[in-house]
């Protein structure tokens, strides 16, 4: 085992008891309660906030992929990816017997309880969340499919998938084996279908513009994207931290470096934000504008909210311009 781990009052203890390699890349890890008690439920979509190094401040956020019904463990898998910035490279590195601080599952990526069927669309390691998503289904008999999108090889739970799913899973290396079939699928639902994706950011985008144009309403379509892409210029600016306490001594200004992140510079400073994925993709880190124009990189806010500029996702969001002032 390694030495202990920091962490709040609210985190779980636990420890990995079991590691797999699922495809090229992408390790699962199976983690129980370091006390050996019960771990909290979840639903289907949920992830799991992983504090890696120990460090408070670095939480990496990965879907569990488990019965979420009183589980005996947890499990994730996570793919290595060259351009993190080492949170996968720090769970590859893990072993059995490790112990572990995490946040306790949190979901923004449920099922629609009373959709009439459930269209699932994963693209790579995007699987993941749709894994949990199918136990729910066969569990309680719903009507579904799910299309799975992988390049050769590297298709992480294919054999889980099959065994669960039957009949009712697609499976592609291509793309355009993909879009063959999903194309018209998109167009043939039985009203009251809800539609779900998860996957990297343009497979969710050609998906949804797609349904949309089917005249899919909003409200039927659900999606979750793994990290943002193009992060785009890196300029630096400067935050003043306003407040509405009446008791607030003067404002605060803090300088953002080209090289580092909003939210970086504010924890840097001892500004505490709250965060889970870093990545803009979960919504936690969302801090009030009052002044300045931001420059959304996130894929949380809605295309209003960005137009409106009162939110920003300091973990991957910056200024348009020199300034930019945040209501904390």
């Amino acid at each position: 085992m390694t030495g202990p781990v920091s962490g709040t009052a609210a985190d779980l203890a636990l420890i990995v008891t079991g590691i797999a390699e699922l495809a090229p890349g992408v390790r699962q890890l199976t983690l129980t309660a370091r006390d050996g008690g019960k771990l909290p439920s979840y639903p289907p979509g949920s992830h799991l906030g992983l504090r890696w190094r120990g460090d408070p401040d670095r939480v990496n956020s990965y879907s569990l992929t488990g019965d979420g019904d009183r589980p005996a463990a947890y499990t994730v898998s996570v793919l290595r990816t060259p351009d993190s910035r080492g949170g996968s490279a720090w769970v590859h590195g893990l072993g059995t017997g490790t112990l572990v601080s995490a946040v306790a599952p949190q979901s923004g990526f449920t099922p629609a309880a009373k959709a009439r069927r459930h269209l699932l669309v994963a693209g790579g390691i995007g699987i993941t969340p749709l894994l949990a998503h199918v136990r729910w289904h066969v569990r309680w008999r719903n009507d579904f499919v799910l299309y799975y999108a992988h390049k050769p090889g590297r298709a992480a739970h294919l054999d889980e998938l099959t065994a669960l799913c039957g009949d009712r899973l697609r499976a592609y290396q291509s793309r355009e084996k993909l879009w063959a079939d999903l194309a018209p699928a998109l167009s043939t639902q039985p009203l009251g279908t809800q539609l779900y994706v998860c996957g990297p950011q343009p497979m969710i985008g050609d998906v949804t513009a797609r349904a949309r144009r089917l005249h899919w309403a909003a409200s039927r379509i659900r999606a979750e994207a793994f990290g943002v892409t193009g992060d785009g210029p890196r300029a630096p600016f400067r935050v003043t931290l306003a407040s509405t306490s009446p008791s607030a001594t003067a404002s605060r200004q803090v300088d953002v470096a080209a090289e580092e992140t909003l939210l970086e510079a504010l924890e840097r400073c001892g500004v505490p934000v709250p965060s889970l994925c870093r990545s803009g993709v979960c919504g936690e880190c969302r801090t009030h504008v009052s002044g300045g124009r931001p420059d959304h990189r996130d894929l949380v806010l809605s295309a209003a909210e960005k137009a409106a500029g009162n939110w920003i996702m300091p973990c991957v969001s910056r200024a348009v311009g020199a300034e930019l002032e945040l209501t904390l």
